[in-house]
């Protein structure tokens, strides 16, 4: 049963992880040949999930980094007054550049920067959006220059699409991107695709450990053997910062005809989750990512 923040011990704690979890692990997980081809009757292998279950978690922890830059500015610019959130540490330089119409914003994690979530970040996130921060929605870019995810190189942009207030009254990014990372033994994956984020608790509150997402939407990836795989949200995942995992929410997992899906639970903040094959069957598995 998950408990409260407030019952929580932040300093025992495991620091929470963006993006989303779809890494199965099996006892033989470690030995399994990283080129082994998909056999006939799996929807992916769980080496090729593995590869994939990174590409979601670098796509998740850019996008997290854009909007919290973002809503910092929003935040100072329309209350009027300093507010600077948490999220990033210290090593990292934000620069702000206003023009007559535009802000930029350069995001710097110098040569290295780990994160409280322990993944280490290395070169340059860039925003650019239109000056005024009242209007109700805004189309933000992003581009990377010289970035490392845990020493994944990863070049692309995306194109953010930000609500001050959906039909909820929560603030909302739509995020399409198009990124490609290349690891440092040489394996390459492409992804691309929508996700809509929903803020529905902690914003302006300016600690992490409170935000809570919803979050929908299609994903494309191609994996390291040229498979396809399409990864649509079939029932809102919820994203709770102060959780490593996913805590609720169905994940559909597609391949030529055949389609998997994976549950995430009933709301607890635990590592397990349920993946369902074609043929109906079910298995327990253990969910992690980055996990030291």
């Amino acid at each position: 049963m998950k408990k409260s923040l407030k019952q929580m011990n932040f300093t025992k704690m495991a620091p929470w992880v963006l993006g989303l979890s779809l890494l199965v692990i099996t006892s033989c997980t470690n030995e399994e040949d990283a080129g082994t081809e998909i056999a006939s009757d799996e929807v992916i292998s769980v080496a090729e999930l593995q590869v994939s279950d990174e590409s979601e978690l670098i796509t998740e922890e850019i996008s997290s980094i854009a909007e919290d830059v973002y809503a910092s500015d929003e935040i100072s610019t329309t209350a009027k007054g300093d507010y600077r959130s948490d999220y990033l540490p210290e090593c990292v330089v934000i620069t702000t550049t206003v023009t007559e119409f535009t802000r930029e914003k350069i995001i710097d994690f110098g040569e290295g920067c780990e994160l409280p979530n322990g993944n280490v970040l290395s070169g340059i996130i860039k925003l650019n959006y239109a000056k005024d921060m009242t209007v109700a929605s805004k189309s933000i870019s992003l581009t990377l220059e010289n970035f490392t995810f845990n020493s994944v190189a990863v070049e692309g942009s995306a194109s953010v699409l930000r609500l001050r207030s959906n039909e909820n009254g929560n603030p909302q990014g739509t995020v399409t991107s198009e990124f490609s990372a290349t690891w440092p033994n040489g394996d390459t994956a492409s992804f691309t695709g929508t996700r809509t984020r929903e803020w529905i608790e902690g914003y302006g509150s300016g600690f992490w450990g409170d935000n809570v997402f919803l979050i929908t939407g299609k994903r494309t990836y191609i994996g390291r053997l040229g498979n396809v795989f399409v990864k649509e949200v079939t029932t809102p995942l919820r994203r709770e910062l102060s959780c490593r995992f996913i805590v609720s929410g169905v994940l559909e997992i597609s391949r030529n005809d055949n389609t998997a899906t994976l549950d995430f639970g009933d709301g607890s903040c635990d590592a397990t989750g349920i993946l369902t094959q074609p043929d109906g069957t079910e298995t327990e598995i253990f969910l992690r990512r980055f996990l030291k």
